[in-house]
């Protein structure tokens, strides 16, 4: 069987992850208004109760705690709704894997996987912006000199010697004052150029640094272009084969094809296959779960006595009318898939085996069973509208062997096989 190209696994991964993320979503709005809703109802009720409960007398209270509990199993009511509701949606799901895929075209333009570069902002932008100067700082003005009022009056004749001291203790002071004066401006000034000096410095580490991070990134933006150049140059070679019909092109785009076959979480499906290019056929291989994978619940149930949320087992009838119904719908799904999305017509026929992987109760081994085993012609197969059809008509028409009790995993019989 092929193994899956670089471009049907690219492919693949994008659209589980686009199918996951969707999923996720959905989930989570329903959850979060699910849970939301309730956890608003019960603090709502809680927030009343207890104010009346706080207010009530010891006759008032037996009614109010009633209320309180009913709040509760209310609550309850709604979890096993909303699992139920969950369960529901799974096997809807389920039930409709045919129609899933008649409502959009499967052919895949192989264009789209053309890698467009973008790149990634510049992860060291800091490194960009230059390190703030340093601010000299503010030094004082120069102490000014001034000289004491010369005496007047007597002052002139007995106080002339007192004037010429002061006049000594103000030049003494103003020479003090000025050396502190300039040993701060000094200071100050050794303190600038010492900033200077590591400015200088750290500007150089972020030049240095800010070179080899833009190296860097440029190689890694360099490396991107590369390798989208050399994918792109491979979608152009892989577009080309598929043009000329190769074997090996058809093999990869029926891979993308089936890669984008996504089918529910509850009931995944693997998919491979051989084509044969003298006589274009595709031996097509799926593998589908065991019917003991897929959810065997009805629904879940509020038991108040226990206080439990316990699931209602389906009937043994349900769970084997959805398996096979499933089994069938697989079938022309599958081929489905293949003949829409090719186009040009490259492959004829498709032989066909839905199986799955059990394990034999009579030997503990685990082995594959056969459960639907179908060709078909594209010729005659296109014909069909499958949106009006019953799948199990379907298969009939087309000759196909398909087991009888799939559930009790029953093999098809091979040698009832016919090709339409």
């Amino acid at each position: 069987m092929a193994r899956r190209g670089f471009f049907a696994e690219m492919n693949r991964q994008l659209k589980i992850a686009q199918r996951d993320q969707e999923r996720r979503q959905r989930a989570a709005v329903r959850e979060q208004s699910i849970e939301a809703r309730r956890r608003e109802q019960d603090r709502k009720e809680r927030a009343r109760l207890v104010v009346q409960l706080g207010k009530a007398e010891a006759a008032e209270r037996k009614p109010l705690e009633k209320a309180e509990r009913d709040a509760y199993l209310e609550s309850r009511q709604e979890e096993a709704e909303a699992r139920s509701e969950a369960l529901a949606d799974a096997y809807e799901e389920i039930d409709t894997l045919l129609q899933a895929t008649l409502g959009r075209d499967d052919y895949v333009d192989v264009n789209t996987l053309r890698v467009n570069v973008e790149h990634p902002p510049f992860d060291q932008r800091d490194l960009t912006q230059p390190n703030a100067l340093p601010i000299a700082a503010k030094v004082s003005s120069q102490p000014v000199f001034t000289l004491p009022d010369p005496p007047s009056g007597l002052a002139k004749l007995f106080g002339k010697r007192k004037h010429e001291e002061a006049v000594a203790l103000s030049r003494a002071t103003h020479a003090r004052a000025v050396a502190r004066w300039e040993a701060a401006g000094a200071a100050a000034e050794r303190q600038y150029q010492e900033a200077l000096t590591k400015h200088a410095q750290d500007e150089q580490q972020r030049l240095d640094l800010l070179r080899r991070e833009q190296a860097r990134y440029e190689q890694e933006c360099w490396d991107r272009e590369g390798a989208a150049v050399q994918q792109n140059k491979s979608l152009d070679e892989f577009i080309a084969n598929l043009g000329y019909g190769a074997p090996e092109a058809i093999h990869e785009y029926v891979a993308i094809v089936l890669g984008n076959s996504l089918y529910p979480e509850h009931f995944p499906v693997t998919h491979a296959f051989t084509f044969d290019a003298t006589t274009a056929e595709l031996a097509l291989r799926v593998n589908i779960p065991e019917p003991t994978q897929l959810p065997l619940v009805k629904q879940f149930k509020y038991v108040k006595a226990s206080d439990e949320i316990l699931p209602v087992a389906l009937s043994q009838k349900e769970c084997k009318e959805r398996y096979t119904r499933a089994l069938h719908q697989v079938a022309l799904r599958s081929i489905h898939e293949v003949f829409e999305a090719d186009r040009r017509g490259l492959i004829r026929t498709i032989a066909l085996e839905v199986a799955t992987s059990a394990i034999d109760v009579s030997t503990g081994v685990r082995g594959d069973v056969s459960l639907a085993i179908v060709g078909a012609a594209r010729d005659v197969f296109m014909t069909f509208n499958l949106s009006a059809v019953v799948p199990e008509k379907t298969l009939a028409r087309l000759g196909a062997a398909v087991s009888k009790n799939p559930f009790g995993l029953v093999p098809a019989e091979r040698s009832g096989v016919r090709r339409a």
